[in-house]
């Protein structure tokens, strides 16, 4: 099937759906509205990342809503006052003014369409709640600045009430093929080794025990440079990196006993040559466990089946993490 390429009024659309429902546990409202997207392409919850937080607004202490955005409102009040913060504090140290702040956790969907470890959309939608941060002016230490006033070093703190329902916010909506072909084209040394590994996914025996996408999720980072070129930073998720734990390596461990151990992580992941795509993306196996497997290869131990065989050794030759 080819790449899946929405144009921006799409996008618009299936953002508004999405906004337009409440957040359930399961999300099976949204999974509905996704499994709409392209046809043959059925969406599945993978997992969710949260413990962030964005900047809210400002009320009242009686919840009338003064301001959407802290930021906005603090520098337009800092203007009206002609720039004296110390007149700022004046009007409203005795205010009761509350800010607040956007909870968050970015729950992923992936629907493959095709056999490729490419060949599949990755939803991204955030969970956003708004609760109560800190007292605007923090009585004990008044701001000296705006920086100050916006993002305190030491704020007040107060109980994290909810200002307002949950809501689903669209954060993006991507084709990992068309993804991946980009990062390639790109080639910075944030990307390079993203369609590396797709390759040797798909000539791995991990290959025969689901789809890239029932495993991974890929995470994308975009900016700029300073000459305005673009730079991505491509790195992998793993959907199953929370039942898993740190590789049990030691310097004596070889042979017999380092063939268990990398059986014992492919069951717990779910998959054979687990160990490998786990060193390659620089999170559970240790590079120092990959060389002391070459170490018995070169000893003359079988234990590795050929294609895994040739995933180390190919690594051992040229390094590289996603």
């Amino acid at each position: 099937m080819s790449i899946y390429t929405p144009d921006d009024a799409a996008l618009n659309a299936l953002a508004s759906q999405i906004e337009a429902i409440a957040p359930r546990p399961h999300h099976s409202a949204l999974l509905e509205i996704a499994n709409r997207i392209r046809p043959g392409c059925t969406f599945a919850y993978a997992l969710n990342r949260g413990g962030w937080y964005r900047s809210g607004g400002v009320i009242a202490a009686d919840g009338t809503r003064i301001a959407d955005s802290l930021d906005n409102w603090a520098r337009g009040e800092l203007e009206a006052c002609d720039g004296d913060m110390g007149e700022l504090l004046d009007r409203y140290q005795d205010k009761g003014l509350l800010v607040t702040r956007h909870t968050g956790r970015t729950h992923y969907f992936v629907g493959a369409y095709g056999p490729a470890p490419s060949d599949f959309l990755q939803l991204e939608v955030e969970e956003l709640q708004e609760v109560l941060d800190r007292p605007l002016i923090n009585t004990d230490k008044s701001p000296l600045d705006i920086q100050e006033l916006i993002d305190p070093i030491s704020p007040q703190e107060i109980e994290a009430q909810p200002v307002g329902a949950p809501r689903y916010r669209f954060r993006r909506l991507l084709d990992m093929r068309q993804t991946a072909a980009r990062v390639a084209s790109i080639g910075n040394a944030g990307t390079s080794g993203l369609p590396r590994m797709l390759t040797e996914w798909a000539h791995s025996s991990a290959s025969a025990r689901g789809h890239f996408s029932d495993h991974w999720l890929v995470s994308l980072r975009e900016h700029q440079d300073r000459y305005r070129n673009p730079v991505v930073t491509a790195t992998l998720i793993s959907r199953h990196a929370r039942d898993l734990k740190t590789f049990q390596w030691n310097i004596e461990l070889a042979g017999v006993e380092m063939s268990a151990q990398l059986q014992a992580f492919d069951r717990a992941a779910g998959y054979a040559s687990a160990w490998y795509f786990h060193l390659v993306s620089g999170a559970i196996t240790p590079p120092k466990a990959a060389y002391a497997v070459a170490r018995d290869l070169d000893a003359g131990f079988s234990y590795l089946p050929d294609t895994e065989a040739a995933l180390l050794r190919g690594w051992v030759a040229a390094p590289y993490s996603v």
